[in-house]
C-alpha cells in the first residue's frame, strides 16, 4: 500500500528559537487522529534538529518526523562542512532529502553522488527522499521524460526501493509561483512509477505547493504527497497543507 507523505523543506531558514515557535503554532493546528498511512515530515537545518527532535517527541500520534536536508556518503573523513549518516542516526533522524535540485545546481551534485548518498542513508536505516525533475529549458526541448529516466536509472542503481520516497520537482516550478498543471504532474509521476521495481514507492510532487492548491494536487491518482518549500515556513499555512482534503 502506498503511503502518503506530506513534507516541508525549510532550506536555509529558521533559527532554533524560530523553529520552536513554529512547532508550537504548527502542532496546535494539526487535526488529531491522523491516519496511520500518512507521514508528516519537516526537513530542517542541521542546527535546529536537536531542539526539534526534543520538542516533537510527545507528538507521535500526529505521525510527525524530523528529517535532515542532506548527508554525505562516507561515514567519516576529511570532508569539511559535511554531515554523515551515523551523525544523523545518533540524533534520531530517520529521513533525509537527497539530490534536491538546489544541491545539483549550486553544489555540483551528480547522479553518481546522489546514488552514493542514497545508499549511505539506507545502509544506516535512514529513508531517503530522492528528488528528480527537469529545468524549463529541458521541458521546452521535449527532454522531460528522457532526463528523468536517466536520473532514475543512475540514481537508483543498487538502491532498495522498499526504503525510499521519490519527489518529482519540476525545477521551473520551484519558488517561481508557477505550478505544474496537476494533470501533467500526475502523468509524469505515473511515468516515474512505471520505471520502478516496487510500484508502491511513495512519490511526491514538489513545486509551488500552497494551501490554495493542495486539495487538487492530492486528488490525483498517482500523487502520494508533496514536498513543500516556502509554504512550509508558515505554521498555519503548512498545517492547512498537512490537513488537506481530497476533492
Amino acid at each position: 500500500m502506498r503511503r502518503i507523505a506530506i513534507a516541508g523543506n525549510w532550506k536555509m531558514y529558521k533559527t532554533q528559537v524560530e523553529a520552536k515557535e513554529f512547532l508550537t503554532n504548527f502542532l496546535a493546528e494539526l487535526k488529531s487522529g491522523s491516519a496511520d498511512n500518512k507521514l508528516t515530515l519537516l526537513f530542517a537545518p542541521f542546527t535546529t534538529l536537536p531542539v526539534m527532535l526534543a520538542a516533537t517527541g510527545a507528538y507521535g500520534s500526529y505521525g510527525l518526523n524530523i528529517g535532515a536536508q542532506n548527508l554525505h556518503w562516507a561515514d567519516n573523513g576529511a570532508f569539511t562542512g559535511e554531515i554523515s549518516a551515523p551523525m544523523l542516526v545518533e540524533l534520531g533522524i530517520k529521513y533525509v532529502i537527497v539530490g534536491h535540485s538546489e544541491r545539483r545546481q549550486f553544489f555540483g551534485e551528480t547522479n553518481e553522488t546522489v546514488n552514493q548518498r542514497l545508499k549511505a542513508a539506507q545502509k544506516h536505516g535512514i529513508t531517503p527522499i530522492l528528488c528528480v525533475g527537469e529545468s524549463k529549458q529541458q521541458r521546452d526541448r521535449g527532454e522531460t521524460e528522457a532526463w528523468i529516466m536517466t536520473q532514475l536509472k543512475q540514481g537508483l542503481e543498487g538502491v532498495d526501493q522498499q526504503n525510499l520516497i521519490i519527489a518529482y520537482e519540476p525545477i521551473w516550478a520551484i519558488g517561481t509561483g508557477e505550478t505544474c498543471e496537476v494533470a501533467e504532474a500526475n502523468r509524469v509521476i505515473g511515468l516515474i512509477r512505471s520505471q520502478l521495481i516496487d510500484r508502491n514507492v511513495t512519490i511526491q510532487y514538489g513545486g509551488s505547493v500552497k494551501p490554495e492548491n493542495i486539495d487538487e494536487i492530492m486528488s490525483q491518482s498517482e500523487i502520494d504527497g508533496v514536498l513543500v518549500g516556502g509554504a512550509s515556513l508558515d505554521a498555519k499555512g503548512f498545517a492547512r497543507i498537512v490537513n488537506y482534503q481530497s476533492l
